[in-house]
């Protein structure tokens, strides 16, 4: 996922750098038509165990991806022990019942790849990228994750210290106590505002409770295994039903759907002190669509065009016009119950209540204004252009596939986003601004210093409270 961000951040920086920058000779043609997207094509199939597999053969380059994924993840976790399935994921792949966490690396390692466990609000997951010619090895070894993963005291004990670190580091970030704050203030007590563990549930967590949280949520009638690469679906499936076909559910009760979630927002900011900061970090947040919502593809458009690319109105009006940020953003992401848009924005201290106003103007612009046909265009072409490029990589595939599961939409879905997004008008960009983007609606986060803070909200007649 890091490695993704990277890639994407560098695509977003260097296409907006061109388009604000660069002096392009004014008599270059228009643009060509667009390709349409070779969409991957998907065998579906589900064991006599329920384990659903989907599987993509793109022969050639000797290349083969695979996604584990089960239902539950930050939303699951037991109310005292907020984050748990963080510590899951770094310890799921630390020893089985007849490998240990050294022969475990060394297999991976042999097949030409490694192993990435991740934890999100929704769901589990294991991704492995290995040579085509290892796919048996790394079927089998996913397997006995799958089934036999044993949480050795010794691997979680060092585990849960490793962990405490990097929460503490964490912490040192204006950004991440941003964002843990939104969460809370969006979501309150729904389990959604979990964003990381604690250092108490760190602390308190035992081997015999992820022992009990892996065998509730890795059962095979709620997992998704995906395969894309250079393989025979025939062969690759038969090797599947031989190491997977024998898992079967616990006793445990399977993890539950989240209905879906909405809530209304009062107009406050909340404070995260930060003595002695000499910036301040803003967010701005309001609930969303879901990746399953007819107005999702217009949202993906309109938040490009608000501050999700490096030419959106945000950047160009507090970064290019008034430099009182580096780099702003928008984003928009989604979960099973609810999807989240949000702005957030390093500034200096002096124009704290500046940066706030015209981020709220922006927001209340893309509610009344309609987007030019060069913003539209650009923002569509941008999406439809990443989107292009993202399913180039074969993990990329398997993690989206994975992702549309999770979402409980059919693996299709993965070639109709982007021509969605291609038919989106400005009337459909129009309608889902107003829907979302008023600054009514919004959520507030203020990290940094508290005089300074206070100070820069009390002409707008906002109540600022203290975060938690």
């Amino acid at each position: 996922m890091k490695t993704f961000k990277v890639i994407a951040t560098v695509l977003l920086l260097a296409s907006g750098v061109f388009a604000e920058k660069a002096a392009l000779p004014k008599d270059l043609p228009a643009y060509g038509p667009e390709k349409p997207l070779q969409t991957p094509s998907v065998k579906v199939s589900k064991l006599d165990n329920g384990l659903t597999v989907w599987l993509v053969s793109q022969p050639g380059f000797p290349k083969l991806a695979f996604t584990l994924a089960v239902h539950g993840g930050l939303a699951s976790d037991p109310a005292d022990r907020p984050g748990i399935s963080e510590l899951l994921s770094n310890t799921i792949d630390q020893g089985t019942k007849t490998r240990t966490a050294k022969q475990i690396a060394e297999e991976i390692q042999a097949t030409g790849g490694d192993l990435i466990a991740g934890s999100g609000k929704d769901a589990t997951t294991l991704l492995t990228e290995v040579l085509s010619s290892k796919a048996d090895a790394a079927i089998t070894l996913l397997a006995d994750l799958a089934q036999n993963a044993t949480f050795p005291e010794n691997e979680v004990a060092l585990a849960k210290r490793n962990l405490a670190d990097s929460l503490r580091q964490q912490e040192a970030d204006p950004s991440f106590l941003a964002d843990r704050q939104m969460a809370r203030v969006l979501f309150g007590e729904n389990p959604y505002h979990v964003t990381s563990p604690t250092q108490e549930s760190i602390t308190a967590a035992t081997s015999a409770e992820l022992q009990k949280i892996y065998a509730q949520r890795f059962r095979p009638d709620q997992a998704l295994l995906v395969a894309v690469g250079d393989f025979d679906n025939d062969k690759l499936l038969a090797q599947v039903k031989t190491k997977f076909g024998t898992w079967k559910a616990g006793n445990e009760a399977p993890i539950s759907t989240p209905s879906r979630f909405s809530s209304t927002m009062k107009p406050t900011v909340h404070l995260i002190p930060r003595p002695d900061s000499v910036q301040t970090t803003l967010e701005l947040g309001t609930l969303g669509p879901v990746r399953s919502d007819p107005d999702y593809p217009a949202s993906q458009v309109a938040n490009a065009i608000f501050g999700g690319t490096f030419g959106s109105r945000l950047t160009i009006n507090i970064r290019e016009d008034k430099g009182y940020t580096y780099s702003p953003y928008a984003s928009l992401q989604t979960y099973v119950a609810t999807g989240v848009l949000t702005a957030q924005a390093d500034v200096r201290n002096e124009v704290t209540a500046a940066s706030f106003n015209e981020m709220v103007y922006e927001l209340n612009r893309m509610a009344t204004t309609s987007p030019t046909e060069e913003e539209l265009a650009t923002a569509k072409r941008y999406l439809v252009g990443l989107e292009a490029i993202r399913l180039q990589i074969r993990s990329s595939v398997a993690r989206e596939l994975s992702r549309l599961w999770i979402y409980g939409l059919p693996p299709e879905e993965i070639g109709e986003n982007g021509k969605k997004i291609a038919s989106i008008t400005g009337t459909d960009v129009d309608a889902v601004a107003k829907k979302y983007f008023p600054a009514r609606n919004l959520a507030i986060v203020a990290v940094g210093e508290e005089k300074v803070v206070r100070d820069a909200f009390e002409p707008f007649g906002l109540t600022v409270e203290a975060g938690h």
